[in-house]
């Protein structure tokens, strides 16, 4: 079985700016925590070109469970790259470590999420996960947090306002 663990060589952050073959850059939202939240997953391809962009709404979540939901999303969507390699990369901390196994899996509806995920990446030995700042995933920040808010935006009742 193929080890998820992160580069020892590596500080989390310091990312290839290049990767070799396709990058799919990974991040979830949640307004309210939980609240509406929202996925955006975008996959360059090894051209530097954007090959897909999805924002999507994905009900009512936490930050952590969007954040996961992004994940499922990119290995569904890696599976469809063939047998180049895939960095995903994400600046989630707590979906990095967990999934490099560094950190333990308590919430019992991201050891659901977890679970999945981990099955799905190890059946793609292309695929690695990398650990990102912040600043280097505004792109997926900006498409996850519009499938949020746009749902966000939904006509409501006045005792909600």
């Amino acid at each position: 079985m193929r080890s998820l663990r992160p580069d020892s060589d590596r500080r989390p952050g310091i990312a290839d700016p290049k990767p070799v073959g396709f990058l799919v850059q990974i991040d979830g939202s949640s307004l309210g925590n939980p609240g509406p939240a929202g996925i955006g997953v975008r996959i360059v391809g090894p051209d530097g070109n954007v090959v897909k962009e999805i924002s999507r709404y994905i009900g009512t979540r936490t930050n952590n469970q969007a954040e996961y939901e992004g994940l499922l999303c990119a290995l569904h969507e890696s599976r469809e790259l063939g047998s180049r390699p895939v960095v995903i990369r994400t600046d989630s901390e707590l979906i990095y470590y967990q999934m490099a196994g560094k950190y333990k899996v308590k919430n019992p509806e991201l050891k659901v999420l977890h679970s999945k995920a981990r099955e799905l990446a190890l059946a793609l030995p292309n695929v690695s996960i990398e650990l990102v700042r912040r600043e280097q995933n505004k792109e997926t920040d900006k498409l996850a947090k519009a499938a949020a808010q746009a749902a966000d935006n939904r006509p409501r009742h006045a005792q909600e306002q």
